[in-house]
């Protein structure tokens, strides 16, 4: 007789006999070598799949010919995917269940009465030919299902991401829980950085997000048709750490916005985040932080109200003539960069102070601001501050660089 075809009544029957006896003891055997299943997987969700799989075996040496319903492993292996058991450990569970059925047939072989050893031989390859069978079936449709799971993820995660950016969380996620969801560190610094792609949607940071927690930084990142957009949480003295990895991978323009703590503040980070990408000059592969200037955030956030502040202090000088217009506005940030010292404003644009007396009186003559008295001070602050941002809109909420 070939007995990978032949039918094993008796090897069958002792299984079938003993089947209620075996699943005890094997779901005994799981709980207490795995922790999956004292934690992930429970107890009678075990011993049923213990229980289908000892029947499917029982069936199977009886009518070894017949075809076989493989829709329990698959179900199995489908289920443990979805209940984040870990496939190995899913795999040996089942192999204690044949070993189990393997050890009842030795067993009885030893009695007289047992199956023959012909019989025995035959009976365990065929049972660890299904033991195969029955493997394969489970692992594809864990592997399956693995998959689906990453998907949904992906997808639920794109969409928490895309919620932080905009602003528009909904009643039943505030920022807090979507933080806890994207698993960003609480009571931790935030930056958004914000790269262009280097084609369309091509990373302009490739495998930043891996990169990153290989360095211990835990951040979420989204890629958009023009836009590779991550949100990084920062614990004390990472982030010369992200600069560092920042710089070792960028291909494209990439601005970093400033610190910031709360959740909320997100699309406001994404928006100054652009507005220094925008200030690199078009192909180069560099990254640029966003100051810390509070000033600096007022302006860029109100751009079309920073262009109209510059135009009015400062449009009788912007109408010189270039090198005039731009000798002034060098000088006038000298001036501030030094906290109005005409001699070191002077070593810095190497001329006399006396030069840079000149003109300073100059710009008093031309905007009616002086750069002594505070209020004009702010004015003519402010005013440069929106030169600097220049007219060049930024990614921001609506993610393209305007050119």
């Amino acid at each position: 007789m070939n007995h990978g075809e032949g039918a094993f009544p008796e090897p069958a029957e002792l299984a079938n006999a003993r089947l209620a006896e075996l699943a005890d003891g094997v779901v005994a055997d799981c709980v207490d070598r795995m922790d999956v299943y004292r934690t992930v997987v429970p107890r009678d969700d075990l011993r049923r799949s213990i229980e289908h799989n000892l029947r499917y075996i029982v069936a199977a040496l009886r009518e070894p010919g017949n075809a076989r319903d493989l829709g329990a492993p698959r179900e199995t292996g489908r289920r443990r995917a979805y209940q984040g058991a870990p496939l190995p450990e899913v795999l040996r569970a089942y192999r204690l269940t044949f070993t189990a059925v393997w050890d009842v047939l030795v067993r009885h072989a030893r009695d007289d009465h047992g199956p023959t050893r012909s019989t025995l031989l035959g009976a365990a390859t065929f049972l660890w030919q299904l033991a195969d069978e029955h493997a394969f079936e489970l692992t594809e449709a864990y592997r399956a299902a693995t998959a689906e799971l990453l998907a949904e993820q992906h997808q639920r995660r794109a969409a928490l991401l895309e919620a932080l950016f905009t602003g528009q969380t909904g009643p039943d996620a505030s920022p807090w829980e979507i933080a806890k969801l994207l698993e960003l560190q609480p009571n931790a610094d935030l930056v958004v950085v914000a790269a262009e792609n280097s084609a369309l949607a091509d990373a302009g940071l490739p495998r930043i997000e891996q990169r990153l927690a290989e360095r211990g930084i835990v951040s979420a990142w989204r890629l958009t048709p023009t836009l590779h957009t991550g949100v990084v949480s920062l614990r004390s003295g990472q982030r010369e750490e992200l600069l560092t990895v920042l710089r070792d991978v960028v291909t494209t323009r990439t601005g970093l916005s400033p610190p910031y703590q709360s959740l909320r503040d997100t699309p406001r980070a994404l928006h100054l985040a652009g507005v220094a990408l925008a200030g690199i000059p078009a192909g180069r592969p560099e990254v640029r932080a966003f100051g810390t200037s509070p000033l600096a955030a007022l302006v860029a956030c109100e751009a079309d109200e920073s262009e109209r502040v510059a135009h009015q202090v400062l449009g009788a000088v912007l109408e010189l003539p270039a090198e005039d217009r731009t000798s002034l506005l060098d000088t006038l940030h000298a001036w501030f960069d030094h906290a109005g010292s005409a001699e070191q404003a002077a070593t810095q644009l190497h001329c006399h102070p006396n030069t840079v007396r000149y003109r300073l009186r100059r710009i008093t003559e031309l905007t009616g601001r002086s750069p002594a008295q505070p209020f004009d001070v702010a004015e003519l602050v402010t005013a440069l501050r929106a030169l600097e941002l220049g007219k060049d809109p930024t990614p921001g909420r609506n993610e393209q660089p305007r050119r």
